[in-house]
């Protein structure tokens, strides 16, 4: 019998953040250079009724759960250095953290344009909308996404003192149909994503012929 390859040797899709902006629909990408080695995830169910003593009302679904998602992403230079690359050379990480820590920015033209409205006398200023964001975690899970927080430590440095490895934390709050109105697109994508919830689920269930024998109990007569 022939052994599976080693897992080095298995491609690997790269997780990755992507941005959307509404207004010029322009496109950027943020794939994880090394994919973190764990992701830890926190679902709080969304539910109304069923308090402790109440016994008049069932607790019932208000709404999908609030989840957030915590990853470390790790970043280095070594390999771009090693292959002889100018801008890793000139720059280290800087390119790969400031596209990170863009996420949370307003562009400084959407800053300009809003100081040049005040200073015209403009009553109202709307806020700067955020883009769209996207955690991709391979075909079957890609969650709209709000960056909540961000933690960096920086951990080696060259002689311009420009980061060479750096250790990223990303908290991310996924946005599901609860949170946003059913025309955002972020509606529609998280209904996408609990979709195929619901597509896989059923595959790791246990046939209720075979259900009395594995759990000790016959589900039928619950």
């Amino acid at each position: 019998m022939s052994l599976p390859p080693p897992p080095l040797q298995i491609p690997l899709l790269k997780g990755a953040l992507v941005t959307i902006d509404d207004t010029t629909q322009q496109t950027s990408v943020v794939a994880f250079q090394y994919n973190p080695a764990s992701m830890r995830r926190q679902l709080d169910p969304f539910t109304v009724g069923g308090q402790p003593g109440d016994r008049t009302e069932a607790p019932r679904y208000a709404g999908a759960p609030a989840e957030t998602i915590n990853v470390q992403v790790q970043i280095d230079a070594t390999d771009q250095l090693g292959q002889g690359s100018t801008i890793a050379e000139g720059f280290g990480i800087l390119p790969q953290l400031a596209a990170l820590e863009l996420l949370i920015y307003p562009t400084s033209a959407q800053v300009v344009q809003t100081e040049t409205l005040l200073a015209s006398g403009a009553i109202e200023i709307v806020p700067m909308t955020a883009p769209r964001t996207l955690f991709i975690w391979g075909p079957n899970r890609v969650l709209p996404v709000r960056l909540q927080g961000y933690e960096v430590t920086e951990e080696l440095f060259d002689t311009a003192l420009n980061p060479l490895r750096a250790t990223a934390t990303l908290n991310l709050r996924v946005l599901s149909y609860s949170d946003v109105s059913p025309s955002d697109p972020d509606y529609h994508q998280f209904l996408v994503y609990q979709q195929e919830l619901e597509r896989l689920a059923p595959l790791a269930q246990t046939s209720l012929r075979g259900a009395k024998a594995v759990i000790g109990v016959d589900p039928t007569q619950l």
